[in-house]
């Protein structure tokens, strides 16, 4: 308990915590902006989430490699990703929609597994990084600091959700996205070609995962295996916001984003990704229980 009493003692670590909690948290809700929007249109849980931040990190990665500045390849690897997500739609998730959500499961599991091999066989499995470019502020003289790439990641997660908001309320195809996600039968009925609707929000979110692997390979390393994570993270802070609630999207990921910080800080560095994985667990069996409660009030 040493490091407990060194926040008590010194709470200016805590302040460090906080604002590092904050900013990163906005990371893990820009990659779970994504699965919120395919699992309340196609009610698809992708299980190859992180596996397509990881891959926007390596696409920052090579064009970087050829003089572009970081900042700069994000669009890249949005317009990339949302190729890929195109692709990978056309190729296996088309044949999974309006299936049992089981098998989606499955289906985004296999190219997961695919995806890291194929990864790890282009780009090996050396950790890999990007230097952004960005300085950093020092604050409450020099005792905190806040570098500036954590900070653009954090305006890039609001302006992105504010972006996607808009796009779902205003434009025609967000509509129709709205609509095939309220009643997909209906909407195919109408005239709204339901398979271009799910085309398209399978590779918006692949597009909102590459610019978050721009953010992740700028911000910490990337390497092949270390998706899973970021699919739980995400998988994680949509169960608390509840789908198509963009807004608490982005609260439960600056609630991961310093839980994990104070985690790894009092528990070590080594069980911080143990923690996570245990605060999914902690979160289904509560979420379980209170469906129960309702289900029982409803009879």
């Amino acid at each position: 308990m040493e490091n407990l009493d060194l926040l008590i003692i010194a709470p200016v670590f805590s302040m460090q915590l906080l604002i590092n909690g904050i900013l990163v948290g906005a990371i893990f809700a820009l990659a779970a902006y994504g699965m919120a929007l395919v699992w309340g249109v196609m009610n698809i849980i992708n299980i190859a989430q992180g596996e397509f931040v990881i891959l926007g990190g390596y696409v920052t990665y090579v064009v970087a490699g050829y003089g572009l500045h970081p900042i700069l390849s994000i669009p890249v690897s949005s317009a990339v990703l949302f190729c890929v997500g195109w692709f990978v739609y056309k190729l296996v998730i088309v044949r999974v929609v309006d299936r049992d959500l089981f098998i989606s499961i499955l289906a985004t599991f296999g190219i997961s597994i695919l995806m890291q091999q194929l990864m790890n066989q282009v780009f090996s499995a050396d950790v890999q990084t990007v230097e952004s470019g960005l300085e950093t502020w020092f604050l409450f003289d020099n005792m905190v600091t806040v570098t500036q790439v954590k900070v653009m990641a954090f305006v890039i997660a609001i302006v992105v959700g504010a972006t996607l908001l808009i796009f779902l309320k205003k434009s025609r195809m967000g509509q129709a996205i709205r609509a095939t996600a309220q009643n997909a039968r209906a909407a195919r009925i109408l005239g709204i070609d339901t398979d271009k609707v799910y085309a398209t929000t399978y590779a918006l979110n692949a597009a909102i995962c590459g610019a978050a692997g721009s953010l992740v390979v700028m911000t910490w390393v990337i390497q092949p295996f270390v998706g899973l994570a970021y699919t739980v993270r995400s998988f994680m802070i949509v169960i608390v916001a509840g789908l198509g609630n963009l807004a608490g999207v982005i609260a439960a990921g600056v609630g991961l984003g310093v839980a994990e910080n104070f985690a790894g800080f009092l528990l070590g560095a080594e069980f911080q990704t143990a923690f996570v994985f245990s605060l999914l667990v902690v979160i289904l069996v509560f979420r379980s229980r209170r469906l129960k409660r309702q289900r029982k009030v409803l009879k």
